[in-house]
């Protein structure tokens, strides 16, 4: 006979007694409170933010203190910012992580869950970080967006010259250096005549004059011409709004005090601006804002320093290490 552990008779101990849990919807918000605390201890609400902001203070007319929702998609992002503006303390949570949770009920709705799990105290939250990093790491988020729609472009105008056969991209390494990009240009421009496109070659391309020539002699067809003025253009608006977006982040940089006096960079500013760098001196920004040359790590230069920068933020205390795990 298998023997049965007795129970202990011990129930869990609250430990938010003023907690609530949302359900985060694209159009609708379940919110779950105490029982004790309202006659109707579940109610929606819609995403406009008059609807947001009711919401705020139902549950602050409730006793409420504490709230935890889910992380969904991006819905979540205005009810977190409509709540935190009218002072609540609010918990971001993976719905991987609360599903994961024992004993869930088929028959509970979603924020009741959320809500008992949050007053128990078995819900971690998810790492939100302060709000001038979160500023920053919109403005580095959408640039690496332009980023890559740029480079699409970069394919749909090979794309165009190959199928042209114009082979731009075997006697040159990268096509939108600038002996590539005034090569497109002026083929965009109407120019056919391989000796002048070929003579428009930077120093330092190894590839010969005669070579490069072969290369586009090439079959200019009015649509792929047009496709190619069509990429060109695009790739032209994209690295404009790039420009402006590195205008906004480093207005963004500026405003972190400095951690360094004048004149104690540990390197001098590079003259030529790499492809995809920003339009600022970012090694110099991210030196003055955390103090150390974080570039004289290996592998790390600066567009992956400010990458994990806008990220994380510089207090790494919160995660785990072998010291706080």
């Amino acid at each position: 006979m298998v023997s049965r552990a007795k129970s202990s008779g011990k129930r869990m101990e609250t430990i938010n007694t003023n907690a609530a849990g949302i359900d985060i919807g694209s159009e609708r918000h379940y919110v779950a409170i105490d029982p004790s605390k309202s006659d109707s201890s579940v109610r929606n609400f819609g995403c406009y933010t008059p609807d947001l902001e009711e919401m705020a203070r139902w549950l602050i007319d409730c006793g409420v203190k504490t709230v935890a929702m889910e992380s969904t998609g991006v819905y979540w992002i205005p009810v977190y910012q409509v709540l935190e503006q009218y002072g609540l303390e609010l918990q971001l949570v993976d719905a991987r992580h609360v599903k994961n949770v024992p004993g869930r009920k088929t028959d509970v709705v979603d924020c009741q869950w959320l809500q008992q799990l949050h007053s128990y105290g078995l819900l971690r939250g998810c790492f939100i970080p302060e709000a001038r990093i979160a500023v920053l790491r919109e403005y580095w988020r959408h640039r690496a967006s332009l980023v890559e729609s740029a480079s699409r472009e970069i394919l749909h105008m090979q794309k165009s010259l190959e199928q042209m056969n114009v082979q731009l991209h075997k006697v040159l390494s990268d096509i939108t250096g600038v002996t590539g990009m005034n090569i497109i240009r002026a083929i965009v421009a109407g120019e056919r005549r391989p000796l002048v496109l070929a003579g428009m070659r930077e120093r330092g391309v190894k590839k010969s004059e005669s070579e490069i020539m072969k290369a586009l002699s090439g079959n200019y067809r009015e649509e792929h011409l047009f496709t190619l003025e069509q990429a060109l253009e695009l790739y032209d608006v994209l690295h404009a709004k790039i420009a402006a977006c590195d205008k906004k982040i480093e207005e963004c940089l500026s405003g972190f005090e400095s951690k360094v006096g004048p004149g104690q960079l540990t390197r001098k500013a590079c003259k030529t601006r790499r492809k995809n760098q920003p339009h600022f001196d970012l090694h110099k920004q991210l030196y003055r804002i955390s103090g150390v040359d974080l570039t004289a790590i290996d592998g790390i230069d600066s567009l992956t320093a400010q990458a994990i920068i806008s990220e994380v933020g510089f207090d790494l205390s919160m995660f785990a290490s072998p010291n706080n795990a």
